[in-house]
């Protein structure tokens, strides 16, 4: 460091080893409190000249409606009443005011002036309020994240924990109540996947729904503590009630669940086809092997679903359960079980892009990332309403950046394949002549 004397003043600069001169430490500091400065000046005068605006517009509706100060009349309508403490909505809290009063002569009513009615909407402070929640910001820590008010502005109202965890419960309570509800008849749905996460100790299943163009839907949310048939059933049960039709050939992508897979046989019966996630299976079976063995069953078990056929992945599967069956019966026994629906897309004839997306619950397990990091700073979760609001609430927020499937352009030709395998199934069952499937 060093002074440099230019036009009889002196500034300190910094050398950057080579001679040259970086920008005045000096100068750069007094810039930056001079701009804080200004910043805070500003806010101080939009603050003071709203409020200063407004109180002239309550005094103007007021003169209106009463008449000039000290303008006596016997047949007036209304008459001043004072003033009165009251809020308004600014900077993502409520600003103390004072609020100018006026009171029927007739009945004895206080009138309500319109630039204070105008005024006092609380869908500004409602709309912050779900803003903060979502990219997590706590309750607790709700007035913090707020802009200081400038000196002299009272800010008290409307910023404590309770005000807002109430302000958010009212919010969101209409929009669980609307989403769980809303009818399901206009959606194409061919493709549905159902997973479980938890909540503290709230399992919330979800079932998310693909249509024909690819696009994702949120279908449902149920409460519960486990995965179970009953509470499976019930779901699927709710969205058949909101139009969901049950006679339509669909893909159901499920993570191995056994409550889960007889929920779908006993609501669906024989329009749905299951697939396995091979990476659950993966998972299953290799916690069933010595870690020295994972890297080649792993690599065994990718290379025969990236099979170009149905046939020729379940070969290198059975050969592979043959391998491991003398040394490690377990991973044998786990790889075969529920061998075939890990092979149910492929049996379909779907490839590239599309079967990569469908042969895994990534997408929806993406989406439960995606809702469990809006609640990331719950701590207590009092109930099963509060697990199901927050995950509604987090699962909304999450439907705002969907986007179509990779691999949507090959939807019909599995729309086309579903249909054809349904009714085969469905032709067999009936005796396998049009006739009879005509009279069932």
């Amino acid at each position: 460091m060093r002074k440099i004397r230019t036009k009889g003043r002196e500034k300190t600069s910094v050398g950057n080893g080579n001679g040259a001169l970086m920008a005045p430490v000096t100068e750069r500091l007094h810039v930056e409190i001079a701009l804080d400065r200004i910043r805070e000046d500003l806010l101080g005068v939009a603050t003071r000249s709203g409020l200063t605006i407004l109180a002239a517009l309550l005094e103007q509706d007021r003169e209106q409606i009463v008449g000039p100060k000290r303008l006596w009349s016997d047949a007036r309508e209304a008459y001043r009443y004072g003033y009165d403490e009251g809020a308004v909505v600014m900077g993502g809290r409520k600003v103390r005011v004072r609020k100018p009063r006026v009171r029927s002569a007739v009945g004895g009513g206080e009138i309500v002036l319109p630039s204070w009615e105008w005024a006092t909407q609380q869908d500004p402070l409602d709309q912050r309020t779900m803003q903060q929640m979502l990219v997590g910001v706590s309750t607790r820590s709700y007035a913090k994240s707020l802009e200081p008010p400038p000196p002299g502005v009272e800010h008290s109202v409307g910023v404590s924990r309770s005000s807002v965890s109430r302000r958010f419960v009212a919010q969101t309570k209409a929009k669980v109540d609307g989403f769980l509800s809303r009818s399901l008849t206009d959606l194409d749905v061919r493709v549905v996947m159902i997973d479980g996460t938890w909540l503290g100790e709230h399992l919330m299943l979800v079932v998310l729904g693909i249509d024909a163009k690819g696009e994702k839907h949120v279908l449902g949310v149920r409460e519960g503590t486990t995965e179970n048939e009953g509470v499976c059933s019930s779901l699927l049960s709710e969205l058949i009630e909101r139009g969901l039709p049950v006679e339509q050939a669909r893909l159901f992508v499920i993570d191995g669940g056994k409550g889960i897979r007889k929920a779908i046989r006993s609501v669906f019966g024989v329009w749905a086809l299951i697939q396995r996630c091979q990476v659950h299976k993966l998972r299953n079976v290799l916690q069933h092997l010595p870690d020295q063995q994972h890297a080649s069953v792993r690599a065994a078990m990718r290379g025969a679903w990236s099979s170009e056929t149905e046939a020729a992945a379940k070969r290198k599967l059975n050969t592979l359960a043959r391998q491991i069956e003398t040394r490690w019966p377990s991973a044998a026994a786990s790889l075969r079980e529920g061998l075939d629906e890990t092979l149910t897309v492929l049996s379909l004839g779907t490839t590239g892009a599309l079967y990569r997306t469908l042969r895994s619950t990534n997408p929806i397990e993406n989406l439960q990332s995606l809702f469990k990091r809006v609640c990331r700073r719950v701590t207590r979760w009092q109930n099963g309403t509060m697990a199901r609001r927050w995950a509604v609430t987090g699962l909304l927020d999450a439907a705002k950046r969907f986007r179509c499937i990779r691999g949507h352009a090959d939807l019909r030709r599995l729309t086309a394949a579903l249909d054809a395998h349904c009714n085969a199934t469905t032709s067999k069952a009936n005796g396998g002549s049009p006739a009879a499937e005509k009279a069932a």
